[in-house]
Formats: C-alpha cells, structure tokens, sequence
C-alpha cells in the first residue's frame, strides 16, 4: 500500500481560498460537480468513490467489508428489508439497507430478499445486511471529506 490512502500520513489539506473582505470563495461549479460524482459513485457502489478520488486501497478495503457483509448477511437467510405499508419500522429498515448502494437493488430484483425466518442465522443476516448499509451511508460521508480536500 502506498502512503496516500492512509490519511495519517498525507499533509494537510491547503485551506479554501479568501476573498479579500476575510469570507471563503464558493467553490467552482466543477468542484461541486466533482464531489456530487464522488459521492453518488460511493453510495452506488461501496468504495467506487474513494477509488475515483485516488484513495484505492481504501476503497477497495471499504467495497469487500461492506460487500462481505452484505451478501454474508444474505447467506446468512437474513431479510433485505423494504418498504411495506402498515408496518413503518420497515420504512427505516428499507433506508438502512439500500444505504448499500446498487447491491441493494439486485437483492430486490433477483429475490434474494426474502430471508427465512425459520433459520437459526435469520437475526443475524438481518443485522448483517442494515450494518453494510449503515456502514456504506458511512463511508458516503467519507468519500465527500476525501473529495472536498478535507481527508
């Protein structure tokens, strides 16, 4: 690995530019554009954001825990939570889970989402599947810091 994907080792970034009256200039349209890419990449596919930033070893670090994670979950016969009226906690649970980015969405197409209530790892390819994508949201906050210079 080299020394850049560790931020302990990188130097500070250089602050924002100032305006002559003391306030920070906006940052330019393509600034802007740069970070929204970054973090969209990230959500979508964990890690994807890092990588796109120069952070490889991160991301791919970031892409196999949250991957591992979430398709262990589901090997573990746990639920791929989503949205269904009357019950509202699987509201929160659906945010929390597509917090994993597109391997949410192949869950739900493919049918792996079911889960088996009746298998003794159900509880834990639950809680497998909403930790990757909480962690993913996560790492989404990341790849912003990484991509605005403050990481």
């Amino acid at each position: 690995m080299n020394s850049s994907d560790f931020s302990a080792h990188t130097p500070a970034p250089e602050p924002p530019p100032v305006a002559d009256d003391g306030t920070p200039e906006p940052a330019s349209a393509a600034d802007s554009l740069r970070v929204l890419v970054s973090c969209v990449l990230a959500w979508a596919i964990p890690g994807l954001g890092h990588i796109a930033s120069g952070r490889v070893g991160r991301g791919i670090s970031f892409a196999l825990i949250v991957l591992s994670l979430f398709f262990g979950g589901i090997l573990l016969h746990g639920k791929v939570y989503r949205p269904e009226p009357g019950e509202p906690l699987t509201y929160l649970a659906a945010v929390g889970a597509a917090g994993v980015g597109l391997p949410y969405v192949i869950a739900q197409k493919a049918g792996w989402n079911l889960g088996d209530i009746r298998s003794q790892s159900y509880e834990y390819g639950n809680t497998f599947t909403l930790v990757a994508g909480l962690l993913n949201l996560l790492i989404v906050l990341d790849a912003y810091d990484v991509a605005t210079g403050r990481r």
